[in-house]
Parts: structure tokens; C-alpha cells; sequence
């Protein structure tokens, strides 16, 4: 050895995701790379008096988290009313009550993460449900998904909605079939109200939610929430170009603390001016520390609203199926086009229908372009066709999911999911052991704020497939291993977003990005999973975030 290492990690029960050396008890770094890993009985000789040391203390250290999909630019805002666990329209009721009497002089209304089976009667919510409580001040809600908007009567009028205005900048407005009259309900904010030109609409409206700094510091709160958790890289899945400046601001202020990957949002009508300037920023953003290039599309919409696109009709709906936002052989060309560009694409895509013309896409770009490494991803699958199963896996396509999504109490029996698709297709639900048997890459994600960002929930959803607070398991055939939900939240992600060289696995030569977790998730009983705790955490060789230890 011809100099000490920067760090020297021992006493540690290293879980490496690395086949070759599946296991170690040290490792050095140097260079922000690791250089050794080994049994504690050679590691002294990589110590020098310069050498910063960590001693595990015997516990597990993993790989660095990578999560693949997390919305931290859009993140969790205090300013809003929170809304997240109320479960009935009366308990949604107190809660702004109890939010307008402490800011008696705010002149929106903002709230975030009502949970749509809290509208009784299996109904979506209406400006009259608002109005009792918000009274003459705008009022605007966004669901926990972020896929809809609930406004009240006077958000309606301060925001230009009427009944021959409804195909807005921000969303689609929901009519009275026999009015004609807006309800209040706007669906399509995700794919219109999150985009360049619908923030831009919001922003000139004057929705404070909108603002530049409150963008940032929904941004700047997620990024310290990310690292918290052993999060070493965030794969933001859904930016413009104008958003793009927040992550620089980070970066120039410290708060970048973890690694990013920024996908660019590719809404309908995309151009290829558009896409010249996607790649532009690719190549001017394509270091270690944050880098640009995916595009984000979606096909179709999400199973609690029903605006997820099914092969079959919706649960008690009669004909309706839910529509796909292109046209089949329209979204094939286009996903030909961006593929023969050399983009990688993500690509939402929740109901079984939506998911099979997204595979249907990718075959078709592969027949036309000829087959390379694209690593589309389809993300999300919820409710997959069996018939699909071996499609991701032949066409090359990551399978990027969210376990949380699947547990019993948000999408399981009594719920909006549940209920939606029928019991008839549940065995088509998060089919995460099936894809994994079939070969399939699964790369695993939070899709925070929509659910909790630690990986410790996910892993132990991914396990258990049971509530966070125990109970019966839902679709428990589809469960995995606590192995493979680690390798989905490491080299699964890392590889799903063309890092596995760098990242993803403790080898010799990747950077030194990893957590030492207060419990061994590999020894506990899955019920004690969640409460593991990143006590510290290391990106590039130094340690950035430091947590109080526990049992």
C-alpha cells in the first residue's frame, strides 16, 4: 500500500449486494472511492494518522439507497394544510378549520395529501364539500398523489374555471353531467399542473404554492429528509428546465447532500426544439453529483379516480376502462422517436392496459431502431396482466415500483384501489415476486411525498405485504425476500439508471457511498424493519449525516 486511506469503516457486518465478495467486516476509502474491503484483521494496515475511522460497533452496513423515484423538487409543503391520515370530509373539515384560525390572514387556502376515500359515498370531492369551511378565500387541495386539485367555489372563479373553460393550463375540470357546471374537481394536474407551462399559469395567478421559494424550500426539507435516511442518490423523476435552477441553488448552498439524477418532463406536445434543449442540458449537467437526461411521459393516469387505462371495465362502472393519454400506435412512433435519439424514457404507467401499450412501444421502438441498452422503465406497475410478466425481461424494460403503494391500508380491501379493480384482478397487483422470478430488474422507490420516503417502510412492505402496524397481508404470494427489496433499493436502481458501474454495490473502485443502519434487517423480525435507522451515513468517502444511535 503506498498511502493510508481517507476513511477506514470496521467493526461492521457488511451486506456488499456484490456477488463476488458478498460480505465484509472493513473498507477503505480514498479518494471519495473505495479502495479495500476486507476481515477486521487486516484492516489496520490502510490506517494512517490522517485516517477518519467509523466503528460499526457490529452493525449492518448497507449500500447507499438509491431511490429511483422520488419527488423531492415537489416534496411535502409546511405551509399547507396537512391532510394526510384524515380519513372522513368532517376530520378534512377541522382540519382547515383548525389551519385558518392560526393564519387568520392568509389569502389562500392550501392544502396537501387528502386521501380520496375520505369523500363518502365512493365520490370524487366537490367545491360545495370546501365551501363551508374555506368560505370567500380560494381554496386550492391536492390529493396525496398529486394527480388531482379540489378547489372551492372561489378558487374556481379567482382561477378562470367555468363551464366553457375547462381545459386548463393546470389540469381538466371536472363538469355536472347535467349543469355542465365545473364540480370543483380537476384531474390531469400531474401531467398539466406540474409541468413547465402549467407552474408558469399557477405561478402568474397568483397560487403562493407556485413561488419560486416555496419551491425550494419544499426541495431544500425533502433533500435533508433524503439524506436522513441513507439515501445517498435521488432519482427526481419529473422536472422542466426552469426547475433545474432549485437543484443548482442546493448544490451552491450545501443542502445537496446526496447524489441526484433529474429526469426532464416530456408532456404531449413536446417538440423537437424542445428535445434539442433536453439534451443540451444533459451534457451541460452529467457529473457525480447531479446529472440530467430521462424523460418522464405518461400513458395513463391512477386507479383511485379511475383515470388508470384497464383491459377490462372498472369495478361497477359499466363500459368505462379509463383512456391512455395517446393514442397505441401514436405513443409507439413517439416512443421509436425518442429512443432512436438514444433518451432513456420513463414512463407512468399504473392500469394493466396502460402498461401493456407502454411494453407494445418498446417493442415496436426495437423493431424499428434495432435492440440497445435503452432501459426504459415502466413506472409504477400496479396492475399488470400475467400475460406481461415475461415482457419486461425479454424487451430490456426496468420495472420501477413502489412497495409502500401496495400495503393493505392504502390499496388493499375496503380501499379505493381495492375496489376499483375488483376482486376478480387483485392477483394482478404489485406482482413484484413475479416479475423478479421471471428475470425482470425492479428497481425500487419511495414516490415520496405521494407515500413515506424511508426505505425501511418499503422494505418492509416489499416483505410482509401487511399493514405498517401489522395485520393480515395483502396479496402476500407476491412478497420478496428482505434480499431482494435490498438489491431493488441499490444496484436494482443504480442499474435501472445506468449507475451500476459507479454505484450500487460496495466494490473496489465504485464510490464510497453507503449507510450503517442501526438494526440488522436481515436478523430481525420483518415487524422491526421500519424502525431501523440510518446512524450514518456516507457519500463520496465523507460522512454526511450522523444520527443518534438506538436498539
Amino acid at each position: 500500500m503506498n498511502h493510508p486511506a481517507d476513511l477506514l469503516l470496521t467493526g461492521a457486518r457488511i451486506h456488499t449486494v456484490d456477488p463476488d465478495l458478498p460480505e465484509a467486516e472493513a473498507l477503505a476509502v480514498r479518494d471519495g472511492r473505495i479502495v479495500w474491503l476486507g476481515p477486521d484483521t487486516e484492516a489496520e494496515r490502510w490506517a494512517g494518522p490522517d485516517t477518519e475511522r467509523i466503528d460499526a460497533g457490529g452493525r449492518l452496513v448497507l449500500p447507499g439507497f438509491v431511490d429511483a423515484h422520488n419527488h423531492v423538487r415537489l416534496g411535502s409543503d409546511d405551509d399547507c394544510v396537512q391532510l394526510a391520515g384524515a380519513r372522513t370530509l368532517e376530520e378534512i373539515h377541522e382540519r382547515i378549520r383548525v389551519w385558518r384560525t392560526e393564519h387568520p390572514e392568509a389569502e389562500w387556502i392550501e392544502a396537501e395529501a387528502f386521501d380520496y376515500s375520505a369523500i363518502p359515498g365512493g365520490r370524487m370531492p366537490c367545491a360545495a364539500d370546501l365551501d363551508p369551511v374555506t368560505g370567500d378565500t380560494p381554496a386550492i387541495v391536492l390529493s396525496y398523489d398529486v394527480h388531482t386539485a379540489w378547489l372551492n367555489t372561489a378558487a374556481l372563479r379567482r382561477l378562470g374555471v367555468t363551464k366553457d373553460r375547462t381545459e386548463l393550463p393546470f389540469g381538466t375540470a371536472q363538469t355536472d353531467p347535467e349543469t355542465g357546471e365545473p364540480t370543483g374537481f380537476v384531474t390531469d394536474f400531474a401531467v398539466k399542473g406540474l409541468s413547465r407551462e402549467g407552474h408558469r399559469a399557477l405561478r402568474e395567478l397568483g397560487v403562493p404554492w407556485a413561488a419560486p421559494d416555496r419551491q425550494y424550500g419544499r426541495l431544500a426539507k425533502s433533500l435533508d429528509d433524503a439524506i436522513g435516511y441513507g439515501i445517498t442518490t435521488v432519482v427526481e423523476p419529473q422536472n422542466s428546465l426552469d426547475d433545474l435552477e432549485l437543484f443548482e441553488r442546493a448544490r451552491a448552498e450545501g443542502r445537496l447532500r446526496s447524489r441526484i439524477v433529474a429526469a426532464l418532463f416530456h408532456p404531449r406536445g413536446t417538440g423537437d426544439a424542445d428535445l434539442d434543449e433536453f439534451a443540451a442540458a444533459a451534457d451541460r449537467f452529467a457529473d457525480d453529483r447531479l446529472r440530467v437526461g430521462p424523460l418522464k411521459l405518461y400513458i395513463d393516469d391512477v386507479v383511485e379516480p379511475r383515470t388508470a387505462a384497464l383491459l377490462e371495465p372498472y369495478a361497477g362502472c359499466g363500459h368505462h376502462r379509463g383512456e391512455t393519454f395517446y393514442p397505441p400506435e401514436e405513443f409507439a412512433e413517439l416512443l421509436a422517436k425518442l429512443d432512436a435519439r438514444g433518451f432513456q424514457c420513463f414512463v407512468h404507467a399504473t392500469g394493466d392496459r396502460g402498461i401493456r401499450t407502454v411494453l407494445d412501444a418498446v417493442e415496436h421502438a426495437r423493431a424499428v431502431n434495432g435492440p440497445r441498452d435503452a432501459r426504459h422503465q415502466v413506472v409504477h406497475v400496479e396492475c399488470l396482466d400475467p400475460a406481461d410478466v415475461p415482457r419486461f425481461a425479454e424487451l430490456g424494460v426496468v420495472a420501477c415500483m413502489q412497495p409502500r403503494h401496495c400495503a393493505p391500508e392504502i390499496a388493499g380491501p375496503g380501499q379505493d384501489w381495492a375496489s376499483n379493480v375488483g376482486e376478480e384482478r387483485w392477483h394482478k397487483a404489485w406482482p413484484m415476486r413475479s416479475l423478479a422470478e421471471a428475470g425482470a430488474v425492479l428497481a425500487f422507490s419511495s414516490d415520496w411525498n405521494v407515500a413515506e420516503m424511508d426505505p425501511m417502510i418499503g422494505i418492509y412492505t416489499a416483505v410482509t405485504r401487511r399493514p405498517l402496524g401489522g395485520g393480515e397481508p395483502w396479496q402476500p404470494g407476491e412478497t420478496v425476500d428482505v434480499a431482494t427489496a435490498v438489491h431493488g433499493y441499490t444496484m436494482g436502481s443504480a442499474y435501472a439508471n445506468f449507475l451500476e458501474g459507479e454505484r450500487g454495490s460496495l466494490t473496489v473502485g465504485k464510490l464510497a457511498d453507503f449507510v450503517v443502519l442501526s438494526r440488522d434487517i436481515f436478523a430481525v423480525e420483518p415487524g422491526e424493519i421500519p424502525g431501523a435507522v440510518a446512524e450514518t451515513v456516507v457519500v463520496g468517502g465523507k460522512i454526511a449525516h450522523r444520527a443518534t444511535p438506538t436498539t
